[in-house]
């Protein structure tokens, strides 16, 4: 199971995959949508924050139409409660909450 580590550098905000004891930056997914007036950002409802969720959504989902479906909602939901500082989430928290919004609206794969 994937976990994601955010934290805030110097020169703004990064977020690390741990899969296996392996470690990645996420990829921001700029190639799906670039919500680009930031970078990626959390505990806010801005751009980054956006651009965060999508990315989490696309990583987790595997699917891109499901995630640019729900990343504004997991925004909402997830990205914009985080704290203003350093974070985990587990790839189960976040498949919950995108569970959720798809139950929510009726549509799920």
């Amino acid at each position: 199971m994937k976990v994601y580590h955010g934290r805030r550098e110097e020169h703004g905000c990064a977020v690390d995959v741990e899969e296996d004891g392996e470690a990645c930056l996420l990829d921001p997914r700029y190639d799906l949508h670039n919500h680009a007036s930031e970078d990626l950002e959390w505990g806010s409802f801005g751009t980054g924050a956006a651009q965060l969720a999508l990315a989490l959504a696309a990583d987790v989902l595997g699917d891109d139409a499901r995630a640019l479906r729900v990343h504004q909602r997991l925004k909402a939901r997830l990205v914009a409660t985080l704290p203003d500082d350093d974070w985990v989430l587990t790839e189960g928290r976040v498949r919950a909450v995108i569970d959720a919004i798809e139950l929510e609206h009726g549509r799920r794969r």
